[in-house]
């Protein structure tokens, strides 16, 4: 099923403006803009990304979904549901330049990439950060944490127990490449795997953001499941902080 990118952003910013989001358009591409929203409140914000890969469209869903259930209404908030319009429109990994944008945020190649980078630096850097995505060669759930705070198991045991109504975590020893901590958790160093190849949550790490997690549902699977797991997982992942 194709991505209706136009009629996604008309709905996304009408609930979002009820909701008290406020938005700022970081650039244009040929598919639509690359439009951030804040919801402003007292202390440091959570902020939640989706879209960064066009052939994911669970993630931009599953932030409509978060939005509609009221699970952002306390800020503050930073919220951006689609980093990469001309992929999601075409369905498409990379953007409409052939570049993976996910791995552009050290050269800093894209006016995407380079937009969105300069407004995460014109903010105080996130006391988390959650990312939505989309893995085609696996059949479970699992998730990359990165985190320079305290260590804190029982908070990937409770992400992982949230998804089981839809997915087990994925099996294996390795999975994506990486060596596993648990099913389904890989516990990254707030390095990238290849030192010019930085993705988002690499360089919000070396921003200092505490903690990261990139949450990964099976693109083969039913659209409906990977939409309630990223619900599901980003709930779980909010419980541990406050306010969030």
């Amino acid at each position: 099923m194709a991505f209706e990118l136009q009629p996604f952003l008309a709905e996304f910013g009408a609930l979002a403006a009820e909701r008290g989001f406020v938005a700022q358009t970081l650039c244009e591409t040929a598919a639509g803009p690359v439009i951030v929203w804040e919801k402003r409140g007292d202390g440091l914000a959570a902020y939640l990304s989706a879209g960064i890969h066009g052939d994911e469209p669970a993630g931009p869903l599953a932030v409509m979904e978060l939005l509609k259930q009221g699970a952002l209404n306390d800020g503050p908030w930073l919220v951006c549901p689609v980093l990469n319009p001309t992929g999601l429109a075409a369905g498409t990994r990379d953007n409409a330049d052939g570049v993976d944008l996910n791995r552009d945020y050290w050269a800093r190649r894209t006016p995407e990439v380079q937009a969105h980078a300069a407004w995460l630096e014109s903010l105080p850097c996130p006391r988390i950060f959650i990312s939505l995505h989309e893995d085609w060669e696996t059949s479970g759930f699992y998730f990359y944490e990165i985190n320079l705070g305290d260590d804190r198991p029982e908070r990937a045991g409770a992400i992982l127990e949230a998804v089981k109504p839809w997915f087990p975590p994925e099996p294996g020893a390795m999975i994506d490449g990486h060596d596993i901590r648990d099913a389904g958790w890989i516990y990254h160093a707030a390095e990238a795997d290849l030192p010019g190849n930085w993705p988002e949550a690499i360089f919000l790490a070396k921003r200092g953001c505490p903690v990261s997690f990139t949450f990964e549902t099976p693109s083969a699977n039913c659209l409906q499941d990977r939409i309630a797991a990223h619900v599901a997982a980003a709930k779980a992942a909010a419980t541990f902080h406050p306010r969030l």
